[in-house]
């Protein structure tokens, strides 16, 4: 007598101890992936609507000027620093208890956001908006317990680039919004649809069974926090505080040591927040390299493809300031012209005899005639070649929409390439793209249609990067320490997005576009136009970002991990 068994289905108690989907049915299992990976989208979203309307967000704020960028920033630094937190809270409490917590922060965030007009408040609602950085750190977990492990690898590349609403409805809805009612508007509809997702995550998505049972290490949140926080201001105000100062480089000198301090105090820790063992193998610390490195492409991109389109054009700002200086000019006249006038009326007066009040006016009209046509000249110095005054909206039709659809297509595509031949091909693509599109950048014509090519093809990248990372993490650790390590990644992402676009603030403000207004008469006047950068700002930072993707790709090409098919986390 045989027995026949199937090879194909892993063990049974290794399937139950997660409580895996294993048996599901079809509609089950698409259902908890689709409710995960539509929570964790939130993250993306709100990147993508605040990044984009930062513009329609810097006037309510008149005085921060460049500082406008730490709404994003605040965001990159906060979700750095709680991520292996929330990371590790999930391997010990479990994952879909910290996706409700997560859900609960952003709501409270977001509600400061909206309702504000103080910068600081507004800084701290971003900051608990940044819980929403360790979803996607959650789900990477939850997917791998959760998902029969043939899918996993796929569901990982859907969750790379979501189904759709931060990708494609986000700029959309958010372009929509601020063109008929505020930016404002943009965090209410947050809040509405994460109050939405909540209640469909506690009834449709099962808790992981898988549990860690461990103490905090709160000291090790608050160095990585601390160090990178200081060393972020150090890149950002670098520029207008001096690179060189010593009240300027403390700041770097505080951050570089809190952050060095980190591992060795982990390694001492009885509960470290991350295994430094873990964190030094060569599978998980060339990732983390890569993955630092790579953000500085993924997060300066978004920006300064919005803040490019939607600025004004040259000549539009040319005309702005040479009509401003015209009326000053005109009312500098008439006053001169009033003030004769009155002197001389009352050089006519008998002694003793007042001039009554308003009983001289010049008529305005026959001043200003009088004025040379061409009296006043504008011309910037330097000047650029972007701007376009595109809406939100209208930035996501022309620009976005094409590469938000091809991440979305190119996400599966991804997942179902890792599953057949591994996550390291895929990623080399990936970062290959990123080095060419940064290049492409900073090299060709900066307008809007240059830019939708290269962001279409860049969409490529940024699926096949975030569908191979995620599956890297799943293949390279054990399931107990997919929280933390997921973490891990999180905060190097996260940390690059941040660096990434305090590095590139700096190289922008050293390169403001400039007005030379000149009257006649009277010598030239310079004057920084406000929120406007040179065409050389720009491309030195996105040859900055190629170089960054350029070195990381090196770190691809050497990376043992990830050169055979993903097997859904079965390797542990």
């Amino acid at each position: 007598m045989s027995t026949s068994v199937d090879t194909a289905v892993p063990p049974g108690p290794a399937s139950d101890e997660s409580g895996r989907l294993d048996g599901a049915s079809n509609l089950r299992i698409w259902s908890v992936l689709a409710i995960i990976v539509l929570f964790t989208e939130v993250s993306p979203m709100q990147y993508v609507m605040v990044a984009s309307a930062l513009r329609q967000i810097a006037p309510t704020f008149p005085s921060e000027g460049a500082n406008i960028n730490w709404a994003i920033i605040v965001f990159g630094i906060v979700g750095a620093a709680v991520s292996p937190l929330i990371g590790k809270l999930s391997d010990i409490w479990g994952k879909k208890k910290m996706f409700l917590l997560c859900g609960v922060l952003f709501l409270i965030g977001t509600a400061m956001c909206a309702i504000t007009s103080n910068w600081a408040v507004f800084l701290i609602g971003r900051a608990f908006e940044a819980t929403a950085i360790a979803t996607t750190v959650v789900s990477y977990g939850l997917i791998r317990d959760l998902m029969p492990r043939r899918l996993v690898p796929i569901g990982l590349g859907i969750a790379s680039t979501g189904l759709g609403v931060s990708a494609l409805a986000g700029p959309l809805i958010g372009g929509y919004i601020t063109d008929h009612y505020s930016w404002r508007a943009l965090f209410w509809f947050l809040f509405v649809f994460t109050l939405i997702m909540i209640p469909l995550l506690i009834i449709v998505v099962p808790e992981s069974k898988l549990r860690t049972p461990q103490r905090l290490d709160l000291i090790g949140v608050v160095l990585l926090g601390a160090g990178a926080t200081l060393t972020l201001i150090y890149l950002d105000k670098g520029q207008d505080w001096g690179w060189g100062k010593f009240s300027t480089l403390i700041w770097l000198i505080a951050g570089l040591v809190l952050l060095a301090l980190f591992p060795l105090v982990e390694m001492r820790a009885k509960n470290p927040i991350m295994d430094m063992k873990l964190l030094f193998t060569p599978r998980v610390a060339v990732l983390l390299f890569i993955g630092l490195l790579a953000s500085f492409m993924i997060g300066y991109q978004s920006y300064a493809t919005g803040y490019m389109t939607q600025s004004p054009p040259a000549s539009e700002v040319v005309s702005q300031v040479k009509d401003a200086t015209w009326t000053q000019v005109k009312a500098g006249a008439l006053a001169q012209a009033q003030a004769q006038a009155e002197a001389q009326a009352k050089s006519q007066l008998p002694p003793g005899v007042q001039l009554p009040p308003g009983a001289v006016k010049v008529p305005p009209e026959a001043v200003y005639s009088q004025l040379p046509p061409n009296m006043v000249n504008v011309k910037l110095d330097p000047g650029y070649s972007y701007g376009n005054n595109f809406t939100l909206l209208k930035f996501a039709t022309h620009v976005t929409l094409a590469q938000s659809l091809i991440a979305m297509v190119f996400g599966f595509i991804g997942g179902l390439w890792i599953r057949r031949s591994g996550a390291r091909w895929p990623l080399v693509t990936a970062l290959v793209i990123f080095v060419g599109s940064g290049l492409a950048y900073a090299a060709l014509s900066h307008g809007w249609q240059t830019q939708a090519l290269i962001s279409a093809v860049y969409g490529i990248a940024f699926a096949l990067y975030y569908a191979s990372t995620p599956n890297l993490i799943v293949e390279g650790v054990p399931a107990q320490q997919q929280g933390i390590s997921a973490g891990m990644l999180g905060v190097m992402q996260a940390m690059g997005a941040a660096i990434g676009l305090a590095v590139a603030t700096a190289f922008l403000t050293a390169n403001p576009v400039k007005a030379v207004v000149s009257v006649a008469g009277a010598p030239s006047v310079t004057k920084d136009i406000p929120l406007l950068y040179a065409d050389k700002g720009y491309e030195i930072s996105f040859y900055f970002v190629a170089i960054s993707a350029a070195i990381a790709l090196i770190g691809a090409l050497i990376m043992k991990h990830g050169r055979t098919a993903a097997t859904g986390g079965a390797a542990h």
